[in-house]
């Protein structure tokens, strides 16, 4: 059965193949990524951490969901996303999954699950795809991951990587900067970005990264490049969807643009139900049994 989505002139000029606005409800799989690229069709991926908000984006048209270890930052309550562990990301991915029929979602291997080698990435690769029922994983690292991704590829798992700035090295950075300025720093930038597509990842996410070479390592790839803070030449263009849709209080990044201002219309429901409480207006006859 399939069903109808909203869709933009761009998606109806690709047809029922276009990632955003097509017209297929099976799950979006890393050959439809790959053909996108072929196509040169650009595509959007959220993050997403619970089914109601997945389902959302995913009747939205959303063809990629990423169950980041973001959530340790905008879900959980921590400072960086390094305490993250493997059960919050693997109780968090189910219900992403629970929550859409489309999607491609993805979930992220979290610091300390897969740094020891191979067989721990295996593992803790394994348990996300078998428990939670992810259809790919992310992992965070270029040239030093690259065994990392090779076996979970040759295992069936496919891995979408994550170069640039890698948050998870946050203490290792001392801060968040902007990652492959300089001539040396952009040649390895490249190299890390080739080493993941060597060793079989769909994709790779282009973090923090000057513009022109983000459009550099996506003319040189024929995987995918999903930039956030890397310009607009990547393949495709990820948000956190807390910052996206005006949830994250304080100073955001400058990659940010918000599209709504959820946090307040959610502090305005929240007010609007607490004076109605208060008053004596909720609940009202309609809402009351006899």
């Amino acid at each position: 059965m399939t069903h109808a989505l909203k869709t933009p002139d761009s998606s109806q000029k690709a047809g029922t193949k276009a990632l955003y606005g097509g017209t297929s409800s099976r799950r979006i799989t890393v050959r439809d990524i790959a053909a996108a690229k072929e196509r040169g069709e650009k595509w959007p991926m959220l993050t997403a951490y619970d089914a109601m908000t997945a389902s959302v984006f995913d009747e939205a048209g959303i063809p990629v969901l990423l169950v980041g270890d973001s959530m340790g930052n905008c879900h959980l309550g921590y400072e960086s996303t390094v305490p993250v562990t493997m059960d919050e990301i693997t109780l968090l991915s189910a219900a992403v999954v629970r929550g859409t029929k489309r999607a491609l979602v993805v979930g992220d291997l979290p610091f300390g699950s897969y740094q020891e080698g191979a067989v721990q990435a295996l593992r803790s690769a394994t348990r996300l795809v078998k428990e939670a029922g992810v259809g790919a994983v992310k992992l965070e690292g270029g040239e030093r991951s690259a065994h990392q991704i090779e076996l979970l590829v040759q295992a069936g798992i496919p891995v979408m990587a994550h170069v640039g700035l890698t948050p998870q090295s946050v203490n290792a950075y001392g801060g968040y900067p902007v990652q492959g300025r300089g001539e040396e720093a952009a040649q390895q930038l490249l190299r890390d970005a080739k080493a993941v597509q060597d060793a079989g990842a769909f994709a790779v996410v282009l973090e923090l990264v000057p513009a022109e070479l983000a459009a550099e390592v996506t003319r040189t790839l024929h995987i995918p490049t999903v930039g956030i803070g890397a310009g607009l030449e990547c393949d495709a263009q990820v948000l956190v969807w807390t910052d996206m849709a005006g949830m994250t209080s304080g100073r955001l990044p400058r990659f940010v643009k918000q599209y709504a201002q959820v946090r307040e219309v959610l502090g305005d429901a929240a007010k609007a139900f607490a004076e109605d409480v208060v008053g004596g207006a909720y609940p009202a006859e309609e809402h009351s049994f006899h």
